[in-house]
C-alpha cells in the first residue's frame, strides 16, 4: 500500500477472531496503517468493522471474543497479550460508536476526566484541551453546558476531544457519521483529516458512509462476512464500478444502510 520505507504504525496479519469459542467473526484479517496515515475500514452492518476495531483495542473479552490466530503489531510491537489500559498507555485509543460521554458533566468536565488515564501536569491537561477547543472551536462555545443537551454533532465531537485528551497515536473511530446529518459528517471529518496532517496522528476511520470516508483518507479496505475483500487507494475505490454499484450507491449516491439487495455479482466474490 505504501512505499516498503514507511514506518507502520499498526499491522494486522491475518488475525482471526472468535467469539464463545464457536462463532467465527474474523476470517484471517490484514491490515496496514502507515505512521500518520489515515485509512478507512469500509464495510455493511455486521461485517466484522467493529471486532476488528476492538481485536486492536484489547475489549474483545467484555464481549467473550478472542483473538486465535496472527498477529497484531503498533508501532513493531507485538500487542495481542496486551490489556486494554496498556494499549491506551502505548498510545491506541478507540472512540465507541454511540457518542459516549458522561451526559451529567460539562465538556470542561468530560475533557479533564479524560485526561486523567495519562497522570500529566495541570499545565499539559489544559495545553490539551486547549487543542481540543482549537479543532472544535463548537465545543468551546458550549464549555459550559450539560453534555446532554449537547447536539448529536457536539456530542460526537466531545466523544473525539476525550480521546484526544489521551495524547492518542493511533486514534480508531467507530462510525462518527452514525445519526448524523450530513454537513455535520463533512465538518466533523475535515476536522478529524486537519488533525491527521497538523498532529501526525494516525486514523483508523471505520464507517458505512463509504462517499464521505474515501473523500478523507488515503486508502481504504473493504471487509465483508469477515474477510478483507479489497484494498486500494481512496481514488482507486471511488473509481471502482463494484464499489460504486454496492457501496458507493450509484449516480444516486446511497451509504451501506440503504442496500439491501445486490443488483449485480461482486467481481472480487467470483
Amino acid at each position: 500500500m505504501e512505499n516498503a520505507t514507511t514506518p507502520l504504525a499498526l499491522s494486522l496479519n491475518n488475525v482471526e477472531v472468535i467469539y464463545d469459542r464457536v462463532a467465527l467473526a474474523l476470517k484471517g484479517a490484514s491490515l496496514e496503517i502507515p505512521q500518520g496515515g489515515m485509512v478507512a475500514l469500509l464495510g455493511a452492518n455486521g461485517a466484522g468493522k467493529s471486532t476488528l476495531l476492538k481485536s486492536i483495542s484489547g475489549l474483545l473479552k467484555a464481549e467473550r471474543g478472542e483473538v486465535t490466530r496472527g498477529a497484531i503489531h503498533f508501532e513493531g510491537q507485538a500487542i495481542d497479550r496486551l490489556s486494554p489500559q496498556e494499549r491506551v498507555h502505548l498510545g491506541i485509543v478507540q472512540v465507541l460508536e454511540g457518542r459516549r460521554v458522561f451526559e451529567h458533566l460539562t465538556p470542561d468536565e468530560n475533557l479533564v476526566a479524560a485526561s486523567a488515564i495519562r497522570g500529566n501536569s495541570r499545565a499539559e491537561m489544559l495545553r490539551q484541551r486547549d487543542m481540543v477547543y482549537t479543532y472544535f472551536n463548537r465545543l468551546a462555545q458550549r464549555r459550559d453546558a450539560e453534555s446532554g443537551y449537547l447536539s448529536g454533532g457536539e456530542q460526537q465531537m466531545l466523544a473525539i476531544g476525550r480521546a484526544l485528551m489521551t495524547q492518542p497515536r493511533l486514534l480508531m473511530l467507530d462510525e462518527p457519521s452514525l445519526g448524523l446529518a450530513p454537513f455535520l459528517v463533512a465538518e466533523i471529518f475535515d476536522i478529524v483529516r486537519r488533525i491527521n496532517r497538523e498532529e501526525g496522528l494516525s486514523v483508523l476511520l471505520v464507517e458505512q458512509n463509504a462517499i464521505a470516508a474515501l473523500e478523507v483518507v488515503s486508502h481504504g479496505y473493504l471487509i465483508e462476512n469477515g474477510r478483507i475483500v479489497m484494498h486500494d487507494s481512496a481514488q482507486a475505490m471511488k473509481q471502482n464500478p463494484d464499489i460504486q454499484e454496492f457501496y458507493l450507491g450509484g449516480a444516486e449516491g446511497r451509504d451501506f444502510r440503504d442496500i439491501k439487495h445486490y443488483r449485480r455479482r461482486k467481481r472480487w466474490l467470483s
